[in-house]
């Protein structure tokens, strides 16, 4: 673990792989440390914004206690899934299973928000199990609804609003998971726990 400045009052902590972001994350939203004013986790780093006094913080952070791949105690979340995406029986065929068998994998994880990014309200979801391996598609689609859940490298997310992607698309749901009228706006934050349930 590396502790670097960033800008005048934030810490950027680097650490080895997302397993260990997933486990210094959880341990920091746990704790909720005094001056750390917001906590941005993404694939190998952890952004620490501080109320003013990044020495004092970055002290705190060299001694949480922590350990890599542990789950936070977030919120829990379910959402209603529509198995019916365009690639459902592909990515099925690559994991080696039929489509009711990928459904009942997909569904029977519990999937832990380790970050957002893409878009405002797009949660990069990694399993509690093994991850699956799904490449991403070779020429991304130029237009994916709303609501869509999709499959890419080891993670699976939502997305928040119509935009291009290229994300293996096995399902929807009509839960809005970004909703600006909504406190908070996004409902897939780092931390949150997420099943899927079939409907």
């Amino acid at each position: 673990m590396r502790v670097l400045p960033s800008g005048s009052s934030a810490l950027l902590v680097e650490l080895d792989d997302l397993d260990a972001v997933l486990g210094f994350t959880a341990a920091l939203l746990d704790r909720a440390l005094p001056g750390v004013a917001d906590v941005v986790p993404a694939a190998r780093t952890v952004l620490v914004v501080t109320d003013g006094d990044p020495a004092g913080v970055r002290a705190d952070l060299e001694r949480l206690p922590w350990r890599p791949g542990r789950r936070g105690s977030g919120e829990r979340v379910e959402l209603p899934v529509h198995y019916d995406g365009a690639d459902l029986a592909a990515v099925a065929e690559l994991l080696g299973t039929d489509p009711d068998g990928l459904v009942a994998a997909h569904a029977g994880r519990e999937w832990t928000v380790a970050f957002c990014g893409f878009a405002p309200g797009f949660g990069y979801c990694t399993p509690d199990t093994d991850p699956w391996d799904v490449p991403r598609l070779t020429s991304p689609r130029t237009r994916v609804p709303a609501g869509a859940v999709g499959l890419a490298g080891g993670f699976t997310g939502v997305y928040p609003r119509e935009s291009p992607g290229g994300w293996q698309l096995v399902g929807r749901t009509d839960v809005a998971v970004f909703d600006l009228a909504r406190d908070p706006a996004a409902l897939l934050r780092p931390g949150v726990r997420v099943r899927f349930v079939p409907c």
